[in-house]
């Protein structure tokens, strides 16, 4: 599904330039849930952005599904955020005065679903991270634990395949992130591609495989002991 072949990102000109992210070459397939952790700084967080077309590399070949993504035009990679990429943030990103029903909608706002399937598309996507019970209420009156969860059934609205996740425990106590990461988790097991950035060990460990990054550098990528994977593809 994802390639990335010695990419490097820069972001300033000459010698001055900071370059985030260093040769990288990196294989995800169709079903993995991928932890990436490193200190800040080390370009984990800037991977993510690249292979979520938020960011494009300076250097190197990213693919996806086979296509070499530099020669997608500015309304392909949008499509893909929308329809192939569902996000996840440490912030929640959510519109605090607005109910949860209407922040769930947000990526639906403008597409062409019938009014009907647009609701059945927000309620399924509230009862997967169970707060049907919370549909209406303002997301401003949440705890944070809810909140993330709201967060998620909005990035899964549009049926993604993949989730990219950027430290989703990081707002949340123990309790409130273990379950955060038991849906994606489950979300994982029902097919969903993950991609997940985060500093901390015990939430790592629920991907299958991690990869730690220094310095914009891959340092190292192994299975995570007691998750074996199977029926991956490209």
């Amino acid at each position: 599904m994802i390639e990335l072949q010695t990419v490097e990102r820069v972001y300033g000109d000459g010698a001055l330039g900071m370059r985030a992210l260093q040769g990288v070459s990196l294989t995800v397939l169709s079903g993995e849930f991928v932890s990436i952790m490193g200190p800040s700084g080390s370009g984990k967080s800037t991977l993510l952005h690249l292979v979520s077309f938020l960011d494009t590399p300076t250097r190197g070949t990213y693919r996806f599904r086979g296509r070499d993504t530099a020669t997608f035009s500015d309304a392909e990679r949008a499509a893909i955020r929308n329809k192939e990429i569902g996000f996840v943030f440490q912030a929640f990103n959510l519109l605090g005065r607005m109910s949860v029903y209407e922040n769930v909608e947000l990526p639906l706002l403008y597409s062409s679903l019938h009014p009907e399937e647009r609701r059945a598309a927000i309620e399924a996507a509230v009862l997967s991270v169970g707060l049907t019970e919370k549909l209406h209420l303002k997301a401003n009156t949440l705890s944070g634990g809810e909140k993330q969860r709201v967060a998620i059934a909005r990035a899964l609205v549009c049926k993604p395949s993949i989730i990219c996740a950027d430290e989703p425990t990081g707002n949340l106590d123990s309790v409130s992130g273990a379950q955060v990461m038991e849906i994606l988790r489950r979300l994982n097991e029902e097919g969903h591609t993950i991609i997940l950035v985060t500093h901390e060990t015990y939430t790592a460990r629920y991907g299958r495989r991690l990869v730690t990054m220094k310095d914009g550098r891959i340092a190292s990528d192994e299975r995570v002991a007691g998750h074996a994977s199977a029926g991956l593809s490209k």
